[in-house]
């Protein structure tokens, strides 16, 4: 399947659609691209053959992958710096959300006056940027889980504070994106469960926000079942192209949905992760059945008739077991404590989850000590 789509912006979807970064770089008049990626992706073959094709074609394109997989500020004052050095006039961003949000941080900030903390997504600060002064970015995934390449925001560590910051500026969104599958074949079974069920968490976050935005839940609706239909697949053959691609798309989807909002699973992953520096998507997969127990009273109806879409019994239980049946055959963690080391700062992320942007669109606006409980049965593993 080659496919191209402008929603939310133009995509380019399809096995070896890489091959058209080159024309898509000559196309947005990006001559010294900065390619930006994570250090594990840095040294893999696909990297270095992307790197020369570039160089072939006489772009003078450089690298920077010193980012952590939750970035924090100085990545992204150091990705700055190397894009300056380098006299870069657009940015590349390769690789999972770790690798695109640095990358869409770093261009969003590096012409300005103003600091990556001055765009926290928190009132107008966005317009604390000159949209003018923003290069062109093209996003490239390599997971099928963020959707970071059709977002308009970055989640980036501020070391100060121990908080995920969600960065926020509409011209954050790429000017381009290619979505090939092909670049997701090596990615091992347990980041292949992880990212997509990171995708399924932004559908179904989405899908429950109380926000009226009719396309985003709509688009939700169908992320959601091709998670059902092709994320055990691409789990168990992951070379299987077609699931592959339905999964990378998932994602994309997953992440133009929640426009509509998200909800408690990101309100409680966003400071797990960042005093954890737990893994982001594992965190929204096992936290994903307690947060919907939680939110019982305000989504059972809109639940029974998603359940109902994806040919399961028309009711929350229904779906409920649908969730934690595809958890156990991917091989998610039922418990927190698989992936987190101890219980002791459970009550600071309740206060953290309140606070967190994500649950101001939560069904139900849960209080410190709902969330700290949510967190402490993830913990326990105590649905």
């Amino acid at each position: 399947m080659n496919a191209n789509w402008n929603y939310p912006t133009n995509v380019r979807a399809g096995a070896g659609r890489i091959n058209e970064l080159v024309n898509i770089c000559q196309e947005l008049n990006i001559q010294a691209p900065l390619f930006v990626t994570d250090p594990g992706l840095a040294i893999m073959p696909m990297v270095m053959n992307i790197i020369r094709d570039c160089e072939e074609a006489n772009l003078a394109i450089g690298m920077f992958s010193d980012i952590k997989p939750n970035p924090t500020g100085q990545n992204i004052n150091d990705g700055i710096a190397a894009y300056r050095a380098g006299k870069h006039d657009g940015v590349i961003a390769f690789g999972g959300g770790s690798g695109i949000d640095a990358g869409k941080a770093i261009a969003v900030v590096v012409n300005q006056t103003c600091s990556v903390w001055d765009l926290e997504d928190i009132g107008d600060n966005w317009l604390n940027a000159d949209p003018d002064r923003i290069p062109p970015i093209i996003g490239i995934p390599t997971t099928a889980g963020t959707g970071s390449e059709v977002g308009r925001a970055s989640l980036i560590i501020n070391e100060d504070e121990r908080k995920k910051a969600i960065i926020f500026h509409p011209k954050m969104l790429p000017t381009c994106v290619i979505l090939d599958p092909e670049l997701t074949i090596g990615l091992p079974p347990v980041l292949t469960a992880a990212t997509g069920m990171d995708a399924l968490s932004h559908n179904l976050e989405a899908y429950c926000s109380p926000s009226y935005h009719p396309m985003a839940k709509g688009i939700a609706i169908e992320g959601i079942r091709l998670v059902k239909d092709y994320l055990p697949t691409a789990v168990a053959d992951g070379v299987n192209i077609d699931a592959r691609t339905q999964m990378i798309v998932a994602s994309s989807m997953g992440a133009t949905a929640f426009q509509r909002g998200l909800g408690g699973m990101h309100a409680l992953a966003h400071p797990l992760g960042a005093i954890y520096d737990a893994h982001h998507g594992m965190l929204n997969a096992i936290l994903m059945p307690y947060v919907l127990k939680a939110n019982y009273k305000a989504i059972d109806s809109d639940i029974a008739k998603l359940a109902q879409y994806l040919d399961l019994d028309a009711t929350f239980d229904a779906f409920l077991e649908w969730i934690l049946s595809i958890r156990q055959e991917i091989k998610i963690p039922h418990a927190l404590s698989a992936i987190i080391p101890e219980d002791s700062r459970l009550a600071e992320i309740g206060e953290m989850a309140v606070l967190d942007p994500s649950a101001g669109t939560n069904p139900i606006a849960h209080d410190v000590a709902t969330y700290t409980r949510i967190a402490q049965n993830a913990y326990n593993g105590s649905l």
